[in-house]
């Protein structure tokens, strides 16, 4: 088994998976990352449950009140619980993040495989058109699929899962192709395993690890494509709540009530940070290099 081998595919087992957990737990930014997002996460499966007011709930008489023991946050121009809105606003940017990114994932891994295996015509191929999507703004591919089937989540999520999959491909792609001649994948091939067989089985566990870091590291990344869009009024539609319409609407009354952009804000910057350092810690842990030393 080749020296690639013996360093990452132990991280597929049980137990190793649990030493994996242990070690980034000890890594203070690690810990602190996992549990700020576990918090999201509570938050956003929870909501009906820890959200205090209907989201949605109009009160003209509290509009735009700064944060105080009935509204922790504040209310917004229509008098709606902020921190009702940023509760369920976590649910669907963490909604928009899985599936975006398992859209993108799941295609990109698919792609990089059939390029990994497959015929050098087929590899160029699906290089060349993973290099194309890749090159098209995002902004502006967003708006030209948004002005053919309209504002909406589920264009939202395509709109991500299509421009981040080349990401993967390439990562997937360069990581079969060098894995490709490993011993394990040559003696595979040479007892007659199918391709099928060869990549599920004997590639897929080797690339855990570098897909792992590189998820944690695109999923701020998604919330803030689904952020800027809602913001510009091409992403989630109001009445749902959602960060980026919520940071637009702050902007507008940003000179009367500037604590609405100031909530609609804050979790957007506490998200990105808290997965960057999680995508930081993973990174050390599942590095082969540092695990040996200890």
């Amino acid at each position: 088994m080749s020296e690639v081998t013996q360093d990452i595919a132990p991280i597929a087992s049980r137990p190793a998976r649990f030493a994996t957990f242990r070690r980034l737990m000890r890594n203070p930014t690690g810990a602190i990352a996992t549990i700020v997002i576990a918090l999201f996460i509570v938050a956003a499966i929870a909501a009906p449950l820890v959200a205090p007011y209907d989201p949605n709930a109009i009160a003209p008489r509290v509009r735009m009140q700064g944060p105080s023991l009935a509204h922790w946050l504040g209310t917004d121009q229509l008098g709606r619980d902020l921190l009702s809105r940023v509760i369920y606003g976590t649910r669907t940017a963490f909604k928009v993040a899985l599936l975006g990114t398992a859209g993108a994932l799941a295609a990109g891994m698919v792609m990089g495989m059939i390029a990994g295996l497959g015929s050098k015509i087929i590899d160029s191929f699906l290089v060349l058109i993973n290099d194309s999507v890749k090159s098209l703004p995002l902004v502006l591919f967003a708006l030209v699929l948004v002005s053919i089937y309209g504002p909406s989540m589920t264009t939202l999520i395509f709109v991500i899962s299509a421009s981040m999959a080349p990401g993967y491909f390439r990562v997937v792609r360069n990581q079969v192709l060098v894995l490709r001649n490993a011993d394990f994948v040559v003696a595979a091939e040479a007892i007659g395993s199918s391709r099928i067989r060869l990549a599920a089985s004997h590639l897929l566990p080797n690339l855990i690890g570098p897909i792992f870091v590189l998820v944690a590291m695109d999923i701020p990344a998604v919330i803030g494509i689904e952020s800027g869009l809602s913001f510009l009024g091409q992403g989630v539609q109001p009445p749902q709540s959602s960060w980026g319409n919520m940071l637009a609407e702050g902007y507008t009354y940003v000179r009367q009530a500037p604590h609405i952009a100031v909530a609609a804000g804050l979790p957007i910057v506490i998200t990105t940070i808290a997965f960057t350092f999680l995508g930081e810690a993973l990174r050390d842990v599942l590095d082969p290099r540092k695990v040996t030393r200890r």
